[in-house]
């Protein structure tokens, strides 16, 4: 049974301050193109926590449903299902969202076929995904995708690919997760751990950090590793 009213995350706001500045900032600015091009008319949110895009969605669309397998912190949830059983007629919506949610489903085949069953023909579906990003949500922490599995999945369920978009190159990828190392120090009471609040927080050279991050992997972009993928598939 998974746990109710579990924190999430409530809007896309972007502080430079904040330890996932780097993964944020590729993940948001990729959604929301993937939303204002391709999302439209009725939406179903699969996993949608506290709801952090429905503003965007409000801007193209003209009703928006949530759905998850437990309410969330701030009670957002229209419908509690699980992703593999979706109380919903064929071919309801003609958008399906899913941001950061498929690793946390057991059975990644189900999800996909469900979401293609209520999709309209001919409509969209915007996932995103992690490659390289630590445990969380723990045990509920199956898979990691690559672009190709993705990829495989989803035409096995009868999408075609429009495209697969990695947020953020290798720079990105090994700046934010050496940062998530370092921070991770926090929760031990030791000098590192004082040293590491002091600098990176208290005298904000986060903010650096996160910058440069952003900068160097604009600069230098390559994508043999990211840290998520953003699809958009149409419903063939």
């Amino acid at each position: 049974m998974r746990e109710q009213g579990v924190k999430r995350l409530q809007n896309f706001e972007l502080r430079s301050r904040d330890e996932h500045f780097i993964v944020n900032r590729f993940l948001y600015e990729d959604l929301y193109a993937a939303i204002k091009n391709y999302s439209k008319g009725k939406v179903l949110d699969i996993g949608c926590g506290n709801k952090p895009y429905l503003s965007i969605f409000k801007s193209v669309s003209f009703s928006y449903t949530g759905c998850d397998i437990a309410q969330s912190s701030e009670q957002c949830v229209d419908v509690i299902c699980p992703a593999t059983k979706l109380p919903f007629p064929d071919a309801s919506f003609d958008t399906v969202f899913s941001s950061q949610v498929i690793e946390h489903v057991e059975d990644t085949p189900s999800m996909i076929s469900e979401m293609s069953r209520v999709l309209k023909k001919e409509g969209h579906a915007v996932i995103s995904a992690p490659f390289a990003w630590q445990l969380h949500e723990e045990p509920y922490d199956f898979f990691r995708f690559s672009k190709y599995g993705l990829k495989y999945v989803l035409q096995q369920a009868g999408f075609e690919i429009i495209y697969i978009k990695p947020n953020g190159g290798k720079w990105a990828t090994i700046m934010q997760l050496q940062l998530n190392v370092l921070m991770s120090s926090r929760k031990y009471r030791s000098w590192r751990s004082f040293l590491i609040k002091h600098l990176f927080i208290t005298l904000g050279f986060i903010k650096i950090y996160n910058r440069l991050a952003v900068w160097i992997d604009r600069r230098y972009f390559d994508d043999i590793l990211t840290l998520n993928y953003v699809v958009v598939a149409r419903k063939k």
